[in-house]
């Protein structure tokens, strides 16, 4: 039976977008994005060689893959490379996107030209962070659509001092996805891309929120190249967890536009807020009780529980009142230690508000809240179907799902805001002192 795709293909829109014919509605001007190959289709074997080739990599390749991505598409990928150039292979055990990973890696690829990835998560951000601190051009066939950041002009790497951060990078010349391949991956790998493109609700409202309060910047622009996909994709929900190829290909285009939104913005707040703040800190700090979990299948959790606490601020009439945050430094210090608590108090000073300040939202929120309110409520998904959607997809729903103790879930949700200056209801709900008693009550 014939795949069901949007009209013009799988990389309708994106073509117009890589190929500077597509208009931004904020500028008037054509798009610029630093790609030069995006390709997403049904199959691409025996097309490998033929992708890679334009793209100028060097006269060598190395290809990059885990045990895993190296059976489900490596060998295949060099094995057509052979054609064109001599290669080499990598195959890192277990890897993490750390900075270990990173120097490791780094002494690996220290003599290669064309680096070519062939994984998901941590092998594209491994690679496009060594190439990109020695300006050389990759390429990465993505093995599993479990994340948006194939994409995006940053890579989530975790420090020495264990805080994971996203660090400027660059973008791969090219980028490649057989469905078939991704389809056939393990479901729970789709089902955690599928939750950080269910993050866009949440997102969307933290951050126009953020806008009108506090004059943050924001965009239209990576909401409006999603917009069509996103509904398309959520109609398929059923299908991320039965493998559907359909439903893997719009999975892919909605990560692949979440991640050429950056180029736009030069930010990924349009997908990455309060909910993302959540999983940052289970990943950085839940140490030994830390189930293994992937990002996505944190967001998504953490996305139910940001939907559920706006909705407690969208329900009211009355607008939130704030005090001057409180922030417990030497907690801080307690729950992150001395280096990354340091490093963390000067980068949420903007957020944090004095007597004054604090008056001064408080003044704005009574003057724009029943404006605002109607605003962000345009923006939001009912809970309920995101709940439905999620389950459908088979993503976790609870910390119990996810197999972290639901104390370490709380502690997450109450102290995840004191990571970054990205002001969201979490910090509202705070410094209303309504955060703690909500956690409480997540499960």
């Amino acid at each position: 039976m014939a795949v069901t795709m949007p009209y013009g293909g799988w990389t309708a829109l994106i073509d117009d977008i890589v190929g500077g014919r597509w208009s931004n509605p904020e500028t008037g001007m054509l798009a610029s994005v630093p790609y030069e190959k995006i390709v997403i289709e049904e199959s691409l074997d025996g097309r490998e060689a033929a992708l890679v080739a334009g793209l100028e990599l060097g006269d060598r390749y190395t290809v990059v893959a885990d045990a895993d991505t190296w059976d489900a598409m490596g060998s295949r990928v060099a094995k057509a490379l052979g054609s064109l150039a001599p290669v080499d292979t990598v195959i890192l055990e277990h890897p993490h996107a750390d900075m270990a990973n990173v120097a490791d890696l780094s002494e690996r690829l220290a003599g290669a030209e064309g680096v070519v990835a062939v994984g998901s998560g941590t092998i594209n951000d491994l690679c496009k962070f060594v190439t990109g601190r020695t300006n050389r051009r990759y390429a990465v066939f993505g093995t599993a659509a479990s994340m948006n950041g194939y994409t995006s002009t940053t890579a989530s790497i975790t420090l020495k001092s264990g805080l994971k951060v996203s660090l400027p990078s660059h973008a791969p010349s090219g980028f490649f996805i057989d469905l078939n391949v991704n389809a056939a991956a393990p479901a729970y790998l789709s089902a955690a891309g599928f939750a950080d493109c269910l993050v866009r609700s949440v997102a969307q409202v933290d951050w126009w929120m953020s806008h009108r309060l506090i004059g943050s910047l924001y965009s239209k622009v990576p909401y409006i190249i999603q917009d069509a996909d996103e509904q398309e994709l959520n109609t398929r929900a059923k299908g991320i967890a039965n493998g559907d190829i359909a439903a893997n290909g719009y999975l892919h285009r909605v990560l692949t536009m979440c991640g050429l939104g950056v180029s736009f913005t030069g930010m990924s707040n349009h997908g990455s807020m309060g909910e993302h703040q959540v999983s940052h800190y289970i990943d950085c700090f839940a140490g030994e009780k830390h189930p293994g979990t992937l990002h996505g299948q944190q967001v998504g959790v953490a996305t139910l529980s940001m939907a559920r606490l706006q909705r407690l601020f969208l329900d009211s009439e009355k607008p939130p009142v704030i005090r001057p945050t409180k922030i417990d430094r030497e907690g801080m210090n307690a729950r992150m230690g001395h280096e990354i608590a340091a490093q963390c108090w000067q980068e949420i000073q903007p957020k944090a508000f004095d007597a004054r300040a604090a008056a001064e939202i408080n003044e704005k929120l009574a003057d724009i809240w029943p404006t605002l309110r109607q605003e962000l409520k345009a923006f939001a998904l009912p809970v309920e179907d995101m709940e439905q959607l999620l389950r459908d997809a088979g993503g976790p729903m609870t910390s119990a799902d996810l197999g972290l103790p639901v104390e370490t879930y709380r502690e997450a949700l109450v102290h995840c805001r004191e990571m970054r200056n990205r002001y969201a209801f979490l910090d509202i709900a705070a410094d209303a002192g309504l955060l703690e008693d909500f956690a409480a009550g997540e499960v």
